[in-house]
């Protein structure tokens, strides 16, 4: 077994790592401070060949599977997770496109985006139906050869400045099955009838773009429809298994960074005459945070490799999400409790760390819904 990176992989990382202290770090404060996202920086991300990465040149992305966008997401986290959420989650929805799309779709709507040139959004969240993604009540229904589209959608990334979403809609209400109810359609974000309003005040990745979206009867032709009716859920668990491994990685990049923040601190900070990393108590902390920090590399990372070989399993990216969600709450806490008083005030990084990282055990499925996946799983 060889646990290397290889040269290109290297290589990748090391562009990754530049390009976040050059481009992201300068504006990260101001970003987080503000609510503003940072169209600019998503641009010159994509000259960087680091939107879209892991999908084939064919399409725009470098080709460069699911390990090396791990990589890429995880030395963008150790600058700033909202930030790192502008690039990586440019291709938010775009995945169902590259996965069930028409090739006339794909070349349509993915190319742009790794481009820089346009931004995808996801459309499935509902303020009644998070976790229970069966329990979408959007629908589509059939007019001559359009869909008319209604309903509400929550948390949606990109909402406010997208340009086109991948919307999970009810189109067959009447199947027996539930999860058979379902379909994803790709609409204009300019069509008629869409409202789209920017989520405020929340606690920590404040750059990313959140918004509440209204559909009211927008209509869209039905050549928009990705795949066959009926296949929405089928769709979209393959989006947000993929994406787990994406947050294991982003909660790598996240607790590295409280772990290098805390390490600094914990040497040039001092009480009852000697530094504080001396304590034992300091010691631990910092101890246990760079062994979860390890074992988080280490599943996400296998968790890749094994994907782009196509052997992708989807508890190891459920662990993935489970862990990494875990791994930067634990590490962004231990960091403000090193800090102390200091690690609450805005003017040291790990204030923001610690904001931050509480939606990495949010989205892309609750702890709780992995928690579910992996036991129900051990158990067959």
């Amino acid at each position: 077994m060889n646990f290397d990176l290889s040269d290109e992989m290297r290589m990748l990382k090391e562009t990754a790592h530049k390009f976040a202290m050059a481009e992201m770090a300068p504006i990260s404060h101001e970003s987080d401070l503000e609510e503003k996202y940072t169209p600019e920086l998503r641009k010159k991300a994509a000259q960087n060949g680091l939107v879209g990465a892991w999908l084939p040149e064919r399409y725009g992305g470098s080709d460069v599977g699911i390990l090396g966008m791990s990589l890429i997401a995880e030395e963008l986290a150790r600058v700033d997770l909202g930030l790192s959420l502008n690039i990586i989650a440019a291709t938010f929805g775009s995945e169902i496109i590259y996965m069930s799309g028409t090739e006339e779709q794909k070349m349509t709507y993915i190319p742009p985006v790794c481009r820089g040139e346009m931004v995808s959004a996801g459309a499935f969240t509902e303020p009644d139906a998070g976790t229970d993604v069966a329990g979408f009540r959007t629908k589509a229904v059939k007019d001559g050869k359009d869909y008319v589209i209604t309903g509400n959608k929550m948390f949606i990334t990109n909402g406010t400045i997208c340009d086109f979403f991948v919307v999970q809609c009810m189109t067959n209400p009447d199947a027996a099955k539930r999860y058979e109810r379902f379909s994803t359609i790709i609409v204009p974000a300019n069509a008629a009838g869409i409202t789209a309003s920017k989520i405020r005040g929340k606690m920590g990745v404040r750059a990313s773009d959140t918004s509440e979206v209204s559909f009211d009867e927008v209509r869209v032709p039905q050549s928009n429809l990705i795949g066959t009716e009926g296949q929405g859920f089928k769709q979209l668990m393959p989006l947000f298994n993929q994406n787990r491994i994406f947050v294991g990685a982003l909660g790598v990049g996240l607790g590295s960074a409280c772990l290098s923040e805390s390490i600094k601190y914990a040497k040039e900070r001092t009480a009852f005459g000697t530094p504080i990393g001396s304590f034992q108590l300091t010691q631990a902390k910092l101890t246990e945070m760079a062994i979860r920090i390890e074992a988080l590399r280490a599943l996400t990372y296998k968790t890749a490799w094994m994907a782009d070989q196509g052997r992708f399993d989807h508890i190891f990216a459920a662990m993935c999400k489970y862990l990494g969600g875990q791994t930067a709450v634990f590490c962004a806490n231990a960091a403000l409790e090193i800090h102390g008083g200091y690690g609450y005030i805005n003017e040291y990084k790990v204030e923001k760390y610690y904001r931050d990282a509480k939606i990495l055990e949010l989205f892309e499925g609750t702890k709780e819904a992995e928690i579910l996946a992996i036991g129900r799983a051990l158990q067959n």
